[in-house]
């Protein structure tokens, strides 16, 4: 056998599993499409105020010049000032949660990493509590997302700049830091539900739960410029995170700035998750579970991974969503409390196989 043959059989294999990836991408792609199609009409027809599906189809038909015909006086403004702000609201936070957490991953390089390991989950819960317990109200109704939103960047600026000796910040100082801060910030919060009032801490205990409820189009408004620089921004970045996973020395070698890319990551990422929680609270496990669950099925690409945790993110927790509604209709169940009662099994599924895969943890 010539050398030319043993090349040619050596780099024949991996050319089907690309494709396979690449096919196995765009299934998933339309699959996800499909699946927020259907439950976006479902989500806004199902509730306390039934609608027809045909009959929201022909309420957006009409409001597009397309068609349709106007609903009557309730039901329009059912769909149009409750059911679509909640939807989208939905879409826009489990997209940035989604997105963050497999930014979160690729920047860590572990598949247990999710947006809360950098702090900005808490910090966000310090400045929302706060801003409850002591009764802040100077931006009036947006004190709470805005107190949540400031709080949450300057949390995550606090572990970078601790984390960071010698114009380099190692992985592990990095995430040995966010728990020191998340502790720290856990004891915050805890104390001022301490000072509040019975009110108080009926609102704050509402608010860490985690909910959609409470969704308006000024609170889209609010998070859209987030989101939306941080989406635009994200994908952008994915072929380096790619050479990132190779470890920082080999990225360096291949021209990655890698202490600039973490910078940027980390900010675009407490852009995204601040965003969120400001708004719905703390939803857990949105970043953990569906970027891992589109790397088990497509590969490691962030190409594809990126973009596809947004979409991805903002589907499940649309249906997270839906079923928390009516699951035990017509009480409503919390949904940060629905996804971790979802997320957590699996977290613990993960930890198993992870464990059995590398032989024990090192």
């Amino acid at each position: 056998m010539t050398v030319l043959d043993e090349k040619t059989e050596t780099k024949a294999p991996p050319q089907p599993t690309a494709r396979r990836r690449r096919s196995t991408a765009w299934l998933l792609t339309a699959g996800l499409l499909i699946t927020l199609l259907v439950l976006t009409p479902m989500a806004a027809g199902i509730g306390a105020y039934p609608i027809p599906i045909g009959d929201v189809v022909s309420s957006v038909q009409h409001k597009a010049g397309l068609g349709g015909a106007e609903l009557d006086r309730v039901a329009e403004s059912v769909l149009w000032n409750v059911r679509f702000p909640r939807i989208v609201l939905a879409l826009l936070v489990g997209a940035s949660l989604g997105c963050a957490g497999a930014l979160m991953q690729g920047v860590f390089g572990n598949p247990l990493a999710e947006p809360g390991t950098i702090g900005v989950s808490l910090g966000a819960a310090v400045g929302a509590v706060a801003s409850i317990a002591l009764g802040l109200t100077f931006f009036g109704n947006w004190t709470l997302p805005a107190m949540a939103f400031v709080t949450g960047l300057a949390t995550v600026l606090l572990v970078y700049g601790m984390s960071r000796s010698g114009g380099r910040t190692e992985v592990v100082t990095l995430i040995l830091t966010g728990i020191a801060v998340n502790a720290f910030c856990g004891a915050l919060v805890g104390l001022f539900i301490f000072l509040a009032d019975t009110a108080a801490v009926n609102q704050i205990t509402f608010w860490q739960l985690g909910s959609l409820a409470q969704a308006t189009w000024p609170k889209v408004l609010a998070v859209l410029p987030c989101a939306a620089i941080g989406l635009v921004l994200a994908p952008l970045y994915a072929r380096r995170l790619d050479l990132l996973a190779l470890g920082d020395r080999p990225a360096r070698h291949l021209g990655v700035d890698v202490e600039r890319l973490r910078i940027v990551l980390i900010l675009v990422i407490a852009l995204l998750t601040a965003a969120a929680v400001s708004v719905a609270g703390v939803i857990g496990f949105i970043g953990l579970v569906v970027p891992h669950l589109l790397r088990m099925a497509a590969g490691p690409g962030h190409r594809f991974l990126v973009p596809g945790s947004a979409l991805g993110g903002g589907v499940v927790l649309l249906g997270a969503d839906l079923a928390a509604r009516t699951v035990a209709a017509p009480a409503e169940l919390p949904l940060g409390v629905l996804t971790a009662l979802l997320g957590s099994p699996f977290f613990f599924w993960l930890l198993r196989r992870t464990r059995r895969r590398q032989g024990g943890w090192a």
